[in-house]
């Protein structure tokens, strides 16, 4: 666990899962420690364990955000990221261009250009938040 406090005084706790468990006991943790929402990032462990974090999350009464798209539909608050699906799709047209003779090399890099916010508002009751309507009006999908 790190802890740091930012430019705006928020304080920042980082940490550390590798599992289920760790989650558990990181989540924990972090309600212990005061912390106010949770930020999950898309690591392979946590995209396996999204319903149980958000579980947690919720169990815990923390806010949480994630970039995945499968987070808010697992139960997590909101999501905000690439569109993933766009994102496999087109590494198909890169694997097709390989395939095709192109070296990987020449190919260029490429920002995603299609991103989501996707709220759970389910969750926000569950939390007893009130999610702005500035927000819900630039949400790609609101899960009810």
């Amino acid at each position: 666990m790190q802890a740091a406090t930012g430019k705006l005084g928020v304080k920042v706790l980082a940490v550390e899962a590798r599992n289920r468990d760790e989650i558990e006991r990181g989540i924990a943790l972090m309600a212990d420690e005061g912390t106010q929402g949770v930020i999950v990032f898309g690591d392979a462990a946590f995209v396996n364990e999204r319903r149980h974090i958000a579980e947690l999350a919720i169990k815990y009464r923390l806010p949480s955000i994630s970039t995945m798209s499968e987070f808010a539909e697992a139960g997590g608050l909101i999501t905000y990221g690439q569109n993933t699906d766009n994102n496999f799709n087109h590494a198909a047209t890169y694997v097709d261009k390989i395939f095709k003779g192109a070296k990987p090399s020449d190919l260029p890099v490429e920002q995603p250009t299609s991103f989501e916010l996707i709220i759970n508002t389910k969750t926000a009751r569950a939390l007893g938040l009130t999610i702005p309507q500035s927000l819900v009006i630039q949400a790609n999908e609101l899960i009810e």
